[in-house]
């Protein structure tokens, strides 16, 4: 399931996007900002359809050394532990997966390369030799290889950023959180499962979507007033100087703080923060800090900062951790 923190970041993007197409209607650039959405978990997909593949391509290469002219005893009686783990079984006989594969058409096919290459990178793997010379077999030890080549081998492959990132640009942001998707789901399958679980792509659709739609809808609908507002505490600064992602995190706090009232003030200040830390310059963070703090700040003194339920915890305006 993806964290509110994407939502933000997605919605962030989207009006970044509108900017740069002011003709573009709110109907269409909020249905651009679902489909950049759902496109996360159909990255994780694919990520998920890597390891069958991967097992597929070990066993062809098992089957090719038992049938070459002189086999050696190795080649004829082969360790088949990678080829036998558990939790791929559990990966390529889940019927969610393989209807999900069918219906966007994932396959590997002209990626023997690839597969070949990322591979040999898991072969490196101090975890996957240490699996392949322990002769005792567990679902256990087949969960901890498959948790390793994930953290280890696909999250900083460069090959595998770039083949994603070609087939979608936008997947070079996703991939992280699609891949932390795949791994928190693998940690919670158990041995005993036929058909493992598959989490949904949010937490709660309908609370979810309603979130970063409004969040979008509200700070289009917002954008003059709330800029003015920002632009009255630019102290020696003309708002033409301030970064154009800048502004546009600055409007989604400010919109957060005044339309979304379950959302407590810290919460809001530290998300936006983290945000700049990612996507702005080095002295963002700080100077969002800062503006965020003072608009909020000036919001309760006038009594504009309305909030209830679970809003109304941590009321101090420091930065907190994410929600």
């Amino acid at each position: 399931m993806v964290s509110r923190r994407y939502l933000r970041i997605k919605v962030m993007q989207a009006l970044y996007a509108k900017k740069a197409n002011a003709n573009e209607d709110l109907a269409s650039g909020e249905k651009k900002l679902d489909q950049s959405i759902q496109r996360c978990q159909e990255l994780s997909f694919y990520f998920y359809s890597i390891f069958p593949i991967i097992r597929n391509y070990v066993d062809n290469k098992l089957n090719e050394r038992k049938n070459k002219n002189f086999p050696t005893e190795e080649d004829l009686n082969p360790n088949t532990k990678f080829v036998d783990n558990l939790v791929i079984k559990q990966i390529d006989e889940n019927k969610f997966l393989q209807s999900r594969w069918k219906e966007l058409g994932i396959n590997w096919y002209q990626q023997t390369d690839l597969i070949a290459k990322i591979f040999s990178e898991i072969m490196k793997l101090e975890k996957y030799q240490t699996y392949m010379a322990e002769p005792a077999r567990s679902y256990k030890s087949d969960k901890e290889l498959i948790l390793a080549i994930i953290t280890e081998v696909f999250a900083e492959n460069e090959l595998l950023h770039w083949f994603f990132e070609e087939k979608y640009v936008h997947w070079f942001d996703d991939y992280n959180e699609a891949l932390l998707m795949v791994y928190q789901n693998i940690t919670f399958w158990k041995a005993s499962q036929e058909q493992v679980t598959i989490s949904p792509l949010l937490k709660d659709p309908t609370e979810d979507t309603l979130f970063y739609k409004n969040l979008y809808r509200k700070t289009i609908e917002n954008w003059s007033t709330h800029f003015k507002e920002i632009e009255s505490k630019l102290q020696n600064w003309e708002s033409d100087r301030v970064i154009e992602t800048d502004m546009i995190l600055m409007q989604m706090a400010l919109c957060e703080l005044t339309e979304f009232s379950d959302i407590p003030v810290k919460v809001t200040i530290n998300e936006y923060i983290e945000i700049a830390k990612m996507y702005s310059s080095a002295k963002s963070a700080n100077f969002i800090n800062g503006m965020i703090d003072r608009l909020a700040n000036e919001l309760k003194a006038q009594g504009k900062l309305n909030k209830s339920g679970r809003g109304l915890l941590n009321q101090s305006l420091k930065p907190m951790k994410d929600e």
